[in-house]
């Protein structure tokens, strides 16, 4: 059976496993202007996820801020590999809510590569790394309408040495429209 398959898989399964955290409570007296969050962690670092935030409430694009969760657009893969690491979950569940609560919304999953093999394969792996993503964001309710995914293999790699070669081993979520 394939590796990525299997991995898919088994993240599909630890994530319908998981179970919802209440989030604590401010203390008396503050008040939170950040958005509700969703999240499974229930970890504070998430608490400026979408939850409650859609792109009609006025004067504020959670996509655009630096403090929320959603302005994080990249899902790092390790080499030579498609499966979507565990510490990506909560990033993903955010855009996936903004997705779900945002139904006109739509994004290009771009997926990358380093420059080690050759560009066939490349294009290859960035394709399997952005449909990874795209699975993942269908089991959380996304709707293929909303997903395209494309790949551009080694083609925008930035460098030739361990540090850059990591960060061209991603898939990037854009926005269309942005």
């Amino acid at each position: 059976m394939n590796k990525g398959l299997i991995g898919t898989i088994l993240l599909a399964v630890m994530l319908t496993a998981c179970s919802s955290k209440p989030m604590k409570d401010a203390p008396a007296g503050v008040e939170d202007k950040s958005p509700a969050v969703s999240s499974s962690t229930g970890d504070a670092s998430d608490s400026a996820a979408t939850s409650g935030v859609t792109s009609s409430d006025v004067g504020y694009n959670p996509l655009k801020d630096p403090s929320n969760i959603l302005s994080k657009r990249s899902i790092y893969f390790d080499f030579d590999k498609d499966e979507v690491k565990a510490e990506y979950r909560p990033l993903i569940e955010a855009h996936a809510n903004y997705l779900n609560q945002n139904g006109s919304a739509s994004v290009v999953l771009q997926g990358h590569a380093d420059e080690l093999g050759t560009r066939e394969y490349n294009l290859s792996l960035g394709q399997r790394r952005s449909a990874s993503v795209k699975k993942v964001l269908n089991l959380l309710g996304v709707q293929d309408k909303q997903i395209e995914t494309v790949s551009y293999g080694e083609e925008k790699a930035t460098g030739t040495d361990e540090a850059s070669r990591q960060q061209d081993r991603r898939v990037d979520i854009v926005y269309q429209g942005e």
